[in-house]
């Protein structure tokens, strides 16, 4: 099977896939032979529960730690990995082909180089307004008629963030659409106010403070597995709902090829009414460009033996799948990670 076939798959192909157990492993595989670093994400966010996760089996397993850092997310995670200050670190597929082609975020130096072990599961684009807001699409974020002065204040992520990123996108072309359909507004004055916030920093700063009517911001944007806690968590105090951006969803997929997919939000995930239509992009497990074969080796191995480990820690880890995995172009697979699904059977 190539790694280009692998697109084609569907889960009931994948389900056919015996995995392995969740023994140690080959034991003439020699363990890594100096600590590493983990390059997460923000705080309590789906990369850094998962990281860290996974970084302490790693280290349970091969004797070695593997610490666990937190980031501003996918970017973020890029820079530090090819500049070889984090060993490992997850990224969305859109921001790798960015940085892997020098566009975009990227465009100001050369390209990034890095290696994959493997693709692991998918992000969702939340649009989180608090219960009690009148938002019920993207059109209500900007000036209204009702109140043409007042800007929103959307978060939009850390700066530099793969959120950012999506969040960019989403806002700019829910805008244009906007005009296209009203002609005579002002572009000047049709928009949002974007603030760089850290996950955490966003959750916080949606809710009142000392009986304000409502939080520091209207509304943010987070790109994460389901359910990212801390989101989970609103339901709890202010209740949220999830904006559908179904038709810029559509568009925004059909024009950048990075990765990005129609999906939806289950409305298990946060007790919502309802799915929600949004974006959903895959995320990549990468590697410094000079990272040992054990370290390699052994990350992918226990990724996957010790997989019943880790959905208790999040349940996105029950998306891995071997077959899956190997789909990373253009991104090459680490030499020692194709060996490891070479050696079982992938």
């Amino acid at each position: 099977m190539t790694r280009r076939s692998v697109l084609g798959l569907g889960a009931a192909a994948a389900s056919g896939l015996l995995l392995p157990g969740c023994s140690r492993g080959r034991a003439d595989e020699p363990a890594p032979s100096e600590a590493g670093v983990f390059s997460t994400g923000n705080l309590n966010g789906v990369y850094n529960t998962f990281g860290t996760a996974l970084s302490s089996l790693v280290s349970e397993v091969t004797g070695m730690e593997l610490k666990p850092m937190v980031s501003d997310g996918s970017v973020d995670n890029l820079f530090k990995v090819a500049g070889r200050k984090a060993d490992l670190g997850f990224c969305t597929s859109d921001s790798a082909l960015a940085a892997y082609d020098g566009t975009g975020e990227f465009s100001t130096g050369r390209p990034l180089r890095f290696f994959a072990l493997a693709r692991v599961y998918d992000n969702y684009v939340h649009v989180v307004v608090p219960m009690a807001s009148k938002a019920s699409k993207l059109d209500d974020l900007f000036p209204s008629t009702d109140d043409p002065n007042r800007k929103m204040v959307v978060g939009v992520g850390p700066k530099e963030s793969g959120t950012e990123i999506v969040a960019n996108l989403i806002l700019s072309k829910a805008k244009a659409d906007l005009i296209k359909k009203y002609p005579t507004l002002d572009p000047a004055k049709i928009d949002v106010v974007r603030k760089n916030l850290t996950l955490e920093q966003m959750v916080a700063a949606l809710q009142p403070k000392d009986n304000a009517k409502r939080g520091t911001i209207d509304a943010f944007i987070w790109s994460g597995g389901v359910p990212t806690s801390p989101i989970a968590d609103l339901q709890k105090s202010i209740g949220f709902r999830l904006l559908n951006i179904d038709t810029v969803a559509e568009a925004i997929a059909l024009k950048e090829f990075g990765g990005f997919m129609v999906s939806a939000i289950p409305p298990s995930q946060y007790g919502l009414a309802s799915s929600v239509p949004t974006l959903a992009v895959p995320n990549l497990l990468i590697a410094k460009p000079n990272l040992s074969d054990s370290w390699a080796w052994w990350t992918v191995n226990t990724l996957f033996r010790r997989q019943n480990d880790l959905i208790p820690k999040h349940p996105e880890a029950g998306a891995l799948d071997p077959r899956s995995a190997i789909a990373t172009m253009p991104v090459p697979l680490h030499p020692a990670a194709e060996r490891w699904y070479r050696q079982n059977h992938i």
